[in-house]
């Protein structure tokens, strides 16, 4: 399984790659390739007095690789230039990666929807499962906010083709995971079931199947706004990290309804894993 770890070199990305049971947790669920990309932005030229900054960037790449070789995976390094998001997809798209892992400490709801950022983009348009690696927000010298990524996870379902693909996620994360949140979230904007289905019947469906793997499972039936609620949920049983499928709609109905999952993505208080539809369907 091949990773890839997208970094700006700046102290709060540096934080998953020095973390060692972040690296360990990585290793757990089947990782053995850590493809290391760095993108420097269009808009930076390279010939701006002094700056070499190709060089400055291969040289910090060199110090993550020691780092994650050492912690027993194989490493590619890759500096690029472009679009951060759109280079981070190609090269996970060119080397065949299962996971994307970027690092985030988050913004503000407003100046995420202000300003944007590449953990945000990467949200929209990922093409492979992606982890956004909470980082402490004010610290000088940030840590990650949940050490363990995956030890307690929270499952949010809507039972829709794609929140399915997202459970499949846990065929692999199971390896790390000990604890498992199950919550749908009834809203009369979006009813994800018939009448007559049952969501309280449904989760625990998908419970008994992660207890037979030995995951000690909960599930939550909640009623209201999804991300509203999914936060909620968060801040009362306190995950290592939020697993959540992307609907995929259109750009058009996104920018009118907005995405439940970019909006966990940008207010999560911890990681937030999302799996993006899939592009054959």
């Amino acid at each position: 399984m091949k990773a890839i770890c997208a970094t700006d070199l700046s102290a709060a990305s540096e934080a998953t790659i020095e973390s060692e049971t972040c690296l360990e947790c990585l290793g757990r669920i089947g990782v053995e390739e850590i493809h290391l990309v760095t993108v420097i932005p269009s808009n930076v030229h390279a010939g701006m007095p002094g700056m070499n900054f190709e060089k400055r960037r291969e040289q910090a790449l060199e110090r993550y690789r020691r780092v994650v070789e050492d912690a027993g995976f194989d490493v590619e390094t890759h500096v690029v230039r472009g679009t951060p998001h759109r280079r981070i997809n190609g090269i996970a798209e060119a080397v065949g990666a299962s996971l994307t892992v970027v690092g985030s400490r988050g913004k503000s709801p407003l100046e995420n929807r202000v300003i944007g950022s590449t953990a945000r983009n990467l949200a929209r348009t990922t093409v492979v499962p992606l982890l956004v690696n909470r980082i402490e927000r004010e610290a000088d010298e940030p840590d990650v906010v949940r050490e363990h990524l995956f030890r307690r996870v929270l499952y949010a379902t809507d039972f829709s083709e794609n929140a399915e693909r997202a459970f499949e996620a846990f065929s692999y994360l199971r390896h790390a995971t000990q604890e498992a949140t199950l919550v749908h979230v009834e809203t009369p904007k979006d009813p994800g079931l018939p009448e007559d289905d049952d969501p309280e019947a449904r989760l625990a469906e998908l419970a008994t199947r992660l207890e037979d793997w030995g995951i000690e499972t909960r599930t939550v039936v909640r009623r209201g706004d999804p991300a509203d609620e999914i936060l909620a949920a968060e801040a009362e049983y306190e995950p290592t990290t939020i697993l959540v499928g992307s609907r995929g709609h259109s750009r058009l109905r996104r920018l009118l309804l907005g995405s439940v999952s970019e909006d966990i993505v940008a207010q999560a208080d911890g990681n937030v894993m999302l799996i993006p539809p899939n592009r054959s369907a």
